[in-house]
């Protein structure tokens, strides 16, 4: 028993080794991690393990990440009732425990490289939409921003219900909202048959008002397959964060993806709350922009944007307010951005603004036809 149990730990731990190999391998051939893995072997097991998880109405990664304290401190009473009751095996039982948690270590590992960690050396989203991404004037980016702010003006009129202060309000719930956002991402698939399979619903966090202090909308699990977000966050940004977190799920991981493509999923839905959803996430990430290039070009811009667009806007900056600068929001965001510098992206949660050239790129294609 022993030595099964010798080899069991010893089987779980070659899996750090082979998680760094793969991990370089696709760091360095973006065509394995595209066409060997992303296209195939993700794909495949991404669907299987979303399609258990999916039966659940409830986030299964929001109960385990509750869970969790409570089993790593049954577990450490356990180490330590076993460490005091048996003095003679001491060295073997803290050996033990040791060796217990590398192998955790080593198959959670594992699971990330195989699950998400590879993807971020996939084949940028641009391959696939055929666009050219360049540096940008600054007359373009304020073009690009004009024609957000038009849209969202025009969907915003058409939005079917306002609460009492005339602030965007969602009129379905969310997991009817998460229906249509599956629909949305099936349909852009229709244009690019690398977003094509079955989705797992969008699924909302019991404590979004305790995630709101993490300043995070929305968080893709890769060991669940879940896409989840914080549901307690201005309805307006709800959907486009729904599509954001369903592209992570497709195996798209870097930020400024994952944004656009919840635009274009968002632009294919047959629902205004939808569209306009993601028109104003572009919207937002095209004038903080402009702001930083030219401050009168972003008032000329804000000055065009409807009233009702303004006050959705309004609400959005008075709900953070109150989670800005928190102790809590930023350790999470030193951790978000520390995790995406791990991950090749080297803009940390500065890459969420990389959005821009991808959207500037489409504007440019648009228009040149």
């Amino acid at each position: 028993m022993k030595k099964v149990l010798k080899l069991k730990r010893i089987y779980l731990l070659i899996l750090l080794p082979v998680s760094l190999i793969l991990t370089v391998v696709a760091r360095n051939s973006s065509f394995f991690a595209e066409q060997v893995f992303a296209r195939y072997i993700y794909k495949w097991i991404s669907q299987i393990i979303s399609l258990i998880t999916g039966i659940l109405p409830f986030s299964l990664a929001e109960i385990l990440v509750l869970l969790l304290p409570f089993a790593v401190f049954l577990l450490f009473i356990r180490f330590l009732y076993r460490f005091i009751k048996k003095k003679n095996e001491r060295k073997t039982i803290l050996l033990k425990g040791i060796l217990n948690i590398l192998c955790s270590v080593s198959v959670l590992l594992f699971l990330f490289t195989i699950f998400a960690g590879i993807n971020y050396h996939r084949y940028s989203f641009s391959h696939y939409a055929k666009l050219e991404v360049r540096e940008s004037s600054v007359d373009e980016l304020y073009a690009l921003t004009e024609s957000l702010a038009i849209q969202a003006n025009e969907l915003r009129a058409k939005v079917p219900v306002t609460d009492e202060e005339g602030v965007f309000q969602l009129s379905e719930s969310n997991y009817q909202l998460a229906k249509k956002a599956e629909q949305a991402m099936r349909q852009l698939s229709k244009e690019y048959s690398v977003l094509g399979g079955r989705y797992g619903k969008a699924k909302p966090i019991m404590l979004s008002s305790v995630m709101s202090y993490t300043e995070i909308t929305g968080i893709f699990i890769p060991f669940t397959m879940e896409a989840n977000v914080n549901v307690d966050i201005p309805d307006y940004t709800i959907p486009a964060t729904m599509l954001h977190e369903m592209a992570h799920l497709r195996g798209f991981m870097r930020e400024d993806e994952a944004n656009y493509i919840a635009y274009l999923a968002g632009m294919e839905s047959d629902s205004v709350e939808i569209k306009y959803s993601s028109t104003m996430l572009a919207l937002t990430i095209a004038r903080n922009a402009l702001y930083k290039q030219s401050p009168d070009l972003y008032f000329k811009v804000m000055n065009q944007c409807s009233k009702e667009v303004l006050k959705d806007i309004r609400a959005n900056v008075e709900y953070w307010v109150e989670y800005e600068d928190t102790v809590v929001s930023t350790v999470a965001n030193k951790v978000n951005d520390t995790y995406l510098k791990a991950n090749a992206q080297a803009d940390g949660v500065k890459s969420y603004g990389r959005m821009l050239d991808l959207l500037l790129a489409k504007y440019r294609k648009d228009h040149a036809e």
